[in-house]
Parts: structure tokens; sequence; C-alpha cells
């Protein structure tokens, strides 16, 4: 019996801008675990898209432009290629570790990659992500 947990994209005002459910085969996981599925299953939904040149993702892939004026998580490639989705949950574990996005689960922070959810249906998870500051 698998579980679909619904997570959103907020920006740090607490506005939502894209939502995604993920299937667990398991009601306990962890953090790591959660970004892991989620990078997966994101970039296993881009590689089924042939010919495809944006990518909406919680990290930047290599080799990408940032949309301006678009989602804030969508990037462009330069030509249609597949995504390595370890490749892209080595950048998302990094990115949690220096603090580019992070999580709240109901209204907690979780502070580390091996904290552990128990997926309820009325639980809520929220990608923030820290948007860098233009100029000096």
């Amino acid at each position: 019996m698998s579980i679909t947990l619904l997570i959103r994209d907020e920006s740090a005002t607490g506005e939502s801008y894209q939502e995604l459910p993920i299937e667990f085969e398991t009601e306990r996981i962890t953090v790591r675990d959660l970004i892991r599925e989620r990078v997966r299953q994101e970039v296993s939904s881009f590689n089924q898209k042939q010919g495809d040149l944006h990518f909406r993702g919680l990290v930047q892939p290599t080799d990408t432009e940032r949309v301006l004026n678009g989602r804030r998580t969508e990037y462009r490639l330069k030509a249609p290629r597949s995504i390595d989705w370890e490749e892209q949950f080595s950048r998302a574990i990094e990115a949690f570790g220096r603090s580019g996005f992070f999580l709240l689960v109901g209204e907690k922070q979780v502070e580390s990659l091996d904290q552990e959810l128990l997926i309820e249906p009325d639980t809520r998870v929220s990608f923030v992500k820290l948007v860098p500051l233009v100029g000096g």
C-alpha cells in the first residue's frame, strides 16, 4: 500500500506556487527520503517528456539557466537531454546543507536530513526556497 503526501513549494512569505503529490511505500520516512523521492519523481517526469527544454524542480541542473519572470523553480536547458536524478539528489542535499531551501512539516522547520517524519492524511510539508538577493 502506498501513501501519497502532497508537498508544496512556497515563497518565504508563504505564497504557494506549486503542489506535487509524492508516493511513498511506508508512512515513516526521513527528510533525506523525502528529498530523494521528490527529486527522483520530478526528474523521472521530466525525462519522460522527450524534447522538453524546461525543467521544473527543487534544484537547478548543470548547464541550465533560470527562467526569468517564470516559476521560481523553472530552468531552461540549452538542448534537449535527460537529467540524472542522482546528481540532482546530490545537489539537493548540498543545497539543504547550505540553507538553499528549508522544509516545514506542519509549522515546524526540520533541522536534520535524518529526522524521521510520520506521514498522516493531514501532514503538510512545504519546501521554502530562499532566493538570493540581487546586488550588493
